[in-house]
């Protein structure tokens, strides 16, 4: 008892010195200052006097030399670190909602909305392409895609994600409509400021593809004429029903796992909920919540789930990506982080 008393009476002193040390460099602020020192007093006062706590373990009966009061202090100990766990939770929320917004702000800001001028007047067709570093692909993907779907004007709109490369210059040659997010963020919260920019378009539907080149531009119409003609709201592609280049066993077999899970937690079945490829009705977007940075394929369809709305699939093709390296993560970090952003979309 005497050694647990000694680490707890050298531990609290260690966490004093280094929290205003911490301080003193602006790493933590006075309120974390504040939260640190009383724990730190607390264990100090634990670890030389534990007499000044006997009042609180005769509260709840914790009895000396049974180990009762031990079973105490670790009690409320757990106590405060899921308090400050949860504190700690809610602060990187917030702040990771600020950042969000924040670029969002000003990836809008710096879109240059004279690119709108030029366009055929009337309702159109957007095409979104959340791009990083496609430079080699992106102009060949706007190119190949078909200048109209069923007499509406197709207008591709390429979201940067802060690339490296020249993406955006090979856009804007290729004929599409450039805005650039100024830090890189990821497909998600590219996806929402194209979102964002298109509710000023005039857009009847809205396709999301992908920029490297695994998408076939000319199956947009099987997306788009569902849509036009009333059958649907949102239209899913799904390489299950069509044809796919296979990348891995592994991935294949995540393919259909996601797939089953998002049909187990929302009761509707859908065969390809990682497929970025859909077209969505332009004047529905304003009412999704979308708050996911990355792994947002699976978050937009559980969204349109939500609100009950008609939802359809086809088949499409996915092809091996025209060049350059893909943008995922190593397959069980793409794996769990995907799982996450399911079941945190389905309970919110």
């Amino acid at each position: 008892m005497i050694a647990l008393r000694v680490v707890g009476g050298v531990f609290g002193v260690i966490l004093l010195i280094g929290s205003y040390l911490q301080y003193r460099r602006r790493n933590v602020s006075r309120l974390s200052l504040i939260i640190t020192w009383l724990i730190a007093s607390v264990i100090l006062i634990l670890a030389v006097a534990p007499v000044v706590f006997n009042p609180v373990f005769d509260v709840f009966k914790f009895k000396k030399g049974t180990g009762g009061r031990l079973i105490g202090v670790l009690l409320f100990a757990n106590v405060v670190v899921f308090f400050l766990l949860f504190r700690n939770m809610s602060s990187i929320d917030g702040a990771s909602r600020s950042i969000r917004l924040l670029v969002e702000a000003l990836s809008l800001q710096s879109f240059d909305r004279s690119q709108v001028d030029a366009l055929p007047a009337g309702q159109r067709v957007v095409v979104i392409l959340p791009a990083y570093n496609e430079a080699g692909n992106v102009g060949s993907v706007i190119h190949s895609m078909p200048g109209e779907v069923e007499g509406y004007p197709v207008v591709p709109l390429v979201i940067d994600d802060a690339s490296e490369d020249e993406t955006s210059d090979v856009a804007r040659a290729a004929g599409a409509l450039v805005a650039r997010l100024p830090i890189r963020r990821g497909g998600g919260l590219a996806l929402r400021v194209g979102y964002d920019i298109v509710l000023h378009l005039d857009a009847a539907v809205v396709v999301t593809m992908d920029a490297d080149g695994q998408h076939v531009a000319d199956e947009m119409p099987l997306l788009v004429k569902p849509i036009l003609a009333g059958e649907a709201d949102m239209v899913n592609g799904s390489r299950v029903l069509g044809e796919f280049q296979r990348e891995s066993l592994i991935r294949h077999v995540g393919v259909h796992f996601f797939s089953w899970l998002v049909t187990l937690l929302t009761g509707s079945r859908v065969t390809d909920v990682s497929n970025g490829y859909r077209a969505i009705r332009a004047d529905i977007l304003k009412h999704l919540v979308l708050d996911q940075d990355q792994f947002w394929t699976s978050e937009l369809l559980i969204e349109v789930m939500r609100h009950r709305l008609r939802i359809v699939e086809v088949p499409i093709t996915i092809r091996a990506r025209a060049s350059g390296a893909s943008k995922k993560p190593k397959t069980f970090k793409y794996a769990s982080n995907f799982t996450k952003a399911i079941i945190r979309t389905w309970l919110r």
